[in-house]
């Protein structure tokens, strides 16, 4: 009926409730007057009934309201993911406890949801923490919310130490290219994209180190031609030398004899030579383990007794391999004092999650330091250039990293800088 049309529930029941009650005091009345009573107690009657009805009415009308206010707070506890919260309804049976029922059969489907996905999304930050690539989370209001592990490798320190910084702080600038970052030394490709958590609107940024790509690149190409080239000059030595020695075994003058043997000889040389410089296209089975860095340094000192070489360590374990990392510093060490070094330093500390290793000589340094990794240059007449080359293919294979800079003017000499990662 469009006369008991109301715009909420409550103002529904009150005029239904309202008009019913008014035709039951109109009755009521015509009942007392045709039955004769004074006006006194009709007047009273009506009074008392009225009060009564509007009793009844009120308390009917919080009663169906109740069960619905008591929905109305399951609801808000919901939107804020409280799913503890259940509102039990006024009636145990009927259309209202039903409705009270699929209410609380919601929530507790959606806290088994959100279990699941906390559980996923733990997961998925435990994997990212793992990652070597640095990964930052800003939220909605541009401030660090989350980073991984990585992180210090990029900045220096924990991510706790910037949590709420601003991407200016951190350096990155937003170009229409995305985000950059030019304050660093190496150069950094900057990926984002958006996620949704909490309800909350966050950015991704992923850096990848750029000069690891391309040396990683550069490497492949250069472990490409050694294959190459060792398989082809293998498969034409092999031949020689055998024919050579056959030919030396055979022939009766000590010339011939002489020349073959040279042959032979540079033969096996070059067999040697492509042998050494296959280990470029190996990967190599590192046993990683603690070592101490005290006795590490005391073996080095041993190796080179006779040279002027002194230590400064802060650190008490390094992990890697220790065959491959004394090679390295056998070779580093070797570099140095062939380049008339008279004084070499080494440093070992800790720092931003990773044991740093500086090797500093007084020596002439490099000429061209551009060319100090790439294979077969060399400016030692003796030199194969593989020395170098190796050491960075073993320490990146220890997840590390390797930098070498010649000093500043007046001292010269060279900076080898070591980053190895800090395991257990």
């Amino acid at each position: 009926m469009t006369i008991f049309k109301s715009k909420s529930l409550s103002a529904y029941i009150l005029s239904v409730l309202g008009a019913f009650a008014f035709l039951f005091l109109l009755t009521v009345t015509w009942i007392l007057v045709v039955a004769d009573w004074d006006l006194w107690n009709i007047g009273l009657t009506i009074a008392v009934l009225s009060l009564l009805l509007l009793m009844c009415i009120m308390r009917f009308k919080h009663k169906i309201i109740s069960s619905f206010d008591r929905a109305l707070l399951h609801i808000e506890a919901v939107k804020v993911e409280d799913y503890n919260q259940y509102a039990k309804s006024e009636f145990k049976e009927g259309v209202t406890a039903n409705f009270h029922n699929e209410l609380n059969m919601l929530s507790e489907k959606m806290q088994t949801h959100k279990s699941q996905y906390d559980q996923h999304a733990l997961l998925l930050y435990q994997l990212i923490d793992q990652l070597n690539t640095p990964m930052l989370v800003f939220n909605q209001k541009q401030k660090l919310s989350y980073a991984n592990a990585a992180f210090s490798t990029l900045f220096g320190q924990p991510w706790q130490m910037y949590r709420l910084a601003s991407p200016r702080l951190l350096g990155l600038i937003e170009t229409d290219n995305g985000w950059e970052l030019p304050s660093k030394d190496q150069q950094w490709h900057v990926s984002q994209s958006e996620f949704i958590d909490a309800g909350e609107r966050h950015q991704l940024l992923v850096f990848t180190n750029i000069n690891s790509a391309i040396r990683a690149s550069q490497l492949s190409a250069w472990q490409q031609i050694i294959r190459v080239m060792g398989h082809e000059i293998r498969n034409s030595l092999t031949p020689v030398s055998s024919l050579a020695e056959s030919l030396g075994s055979k022939s009766d003058s000590a010339r011939d004899k002489q020349a073959l043997a040279v042959i032979t000889e540079r033969c096996h040389h070059l067999q040697d030579f492509v042998n050494r410089y296959s280990s470029l296209s190996q990967t190599l089975s590192l046993d990683s383990q603690k070592i101490d860095v005290t006795l590490f340094l005391e073996r080095l000192k041993g190796l080179f007794s006779v040279n002027n070489l002194t230590f400064t360590n802060k650190a008490k374990w390094l992990w890697a391999d220790p065959t491959f990392i004394e090679q390295v510093f056998i070779n580093l060490l070797k570099n140095a004092f062939e380049a008339e070094a008279s004084n070499v330093k080494i440093e070992v500390f800790e720092k931003s999650q990773q044991t740093i290793i500086k090797i500093i000589d007084d020596g002439h340094g490099f000429a061209n330091i551009d060319n100090l990794f790439v294979p077969l240059f060399t400016t030692k007449q003796e030199g194969q250039g593989i020395g170098l080359t190796f050491c960075r293919n073993i320490i990146e294979q220890h997840g590390g990293s390797i930098d070498i800079k010649n000093n500043p003017a007046p001292d010269q000499g060279m900076t080898v800088s070591i980053g190895l990662p800090i395991s257990s």
